[in-house]
């Protein structure tokens, strides 16, 4: 039992609608559905009618909706009652972000933010694995901002008037793997016909989705998993360790790519992507510090608008 199933059938509950619903919710349509079906089999009820349009309550669902509702509160009562005294919270900003980008980005470029606001702390709460529990963190109000990648093939179904972002910048994902005698691993592979080892990220992860979409659009390409992780750098060291081909940020393996640690398993660059890295706010999840905060940050970049 989650308390997000709850929110998920308050708020479908309000709008009769799995499309609208999923929208407020920051979630795919059939990630919702699933979400729904998953609280109705922990309950062993049918909740919501799906037989007509729009959507209604079941008898059981009508009776379980005060019900849900009271839970709701209830915890984020109890949420907000064991949360830090208001004092400190008005000068730390808390942030979700994906691993990667905590290494690589995140460093320097709140160091350069830091210069031009008053003192502050911050706070990194760890990367969720999935798009939409990453996602989730920032529409549930549990981070200030959230730091992600991003790219046209992989949407994010925000509301850009709740969750507007900025572009702080781009990245070269490209596939790498440790120096073999016969050359790029990936273009042998295609000329061979043979399986390349393959480091995934999984069905569900920002990366594994847009890889999905890249070999889609690209030669068949025959592919061994060897390894699994939603993680960029646990890739990295497989990839050294000579596992297989990883598709990995630049700024990641810049300097094993030239100290020859690591080579390009390809030589052609449709298999790369490049991608945006994007900063995103809840505009009603507001303090003082947050609001100068986004402005430093939107005069370093370009601010996405509705």
């Amino acid at each position: 039992m989650e308390l997000k199933w709850l929110e998920d059938f308050c708020c479908l509950a309000e709008h009769l609608s799995f499309s609208k619903a999923a929208s407020l919710r920051g979630v795919s349509q059939p990630a919702f559905s699933r979400r729904i079906r998953q609280l109705e089999d922990w309950m062993g009820v049918t909740l919501i009618n799906r037989a007509i349009f729009p959507s209604e309550l079941t008898h059981e669902g009508k009776r379980f909706l005060p019900v849900a509702e009271q839970a709701v509160r209830e915890w984020n009562g109890h949420r907000t009652a064991l949360r830090p005294t208001l004092a400190p919270e008005q000068h730390r900003l808390t942030f979700s972000a994906l691993h990667t980008l905590t290494v690589t980005f995140f460093p320097g470029w709140l160091q350069s933010i830091q210069k031009a606001l008053p003192p502050f702390s911050s706070y990194l709460s760890p990367d969720k694995g999935g798009i939409e529990d990453n996602i989730a963190s920032l529409v549930e109000g549990d981070c200030d901002f959230l730091l992600t990648y991003a790219h046209a093939s992989v949407p994010f179904l925000l509301d850009q008037t709740r969750f507007p972002y900025l572009v702080l910048g781009t990245e070269e994902v490209l596939p790498v793997s440790r120096p073999h005698p016969d050359g790029s691993i990936l273009d042998r592979a295609i000329e061979t016909r043979t399986a390349v080892p393959f480091l995934s990220y999984g069905e569900f992860s920002f990366f594994g989705v847009a890889l999905t979409k890249l070999f889609a659009n690209r030669p068949p390409l025959d592919k061994q998993v060897v390894h699994e992780n939603t993680i960029s750098i646990g890739h990295k060291a497989m990839a050294i360790a000579g596992w297989g081909v990883a598709w990995l940020p630049l700024s990641l393996v810049q300097s094993e790519l030239a100290d020859g640690t690591l080579a390009h398993a390809s030589k052609d660059p449709a298999w790369s992507l490049t991608i945006e890295i994007r900063l995103y706010r809840h505009v009603h999840r507001t303090r003082p510090i947050v609001d100068q905060f986004w402005r430093v940050a939107g005069a370093q970049s370009a601010l996405i608008t509705p």
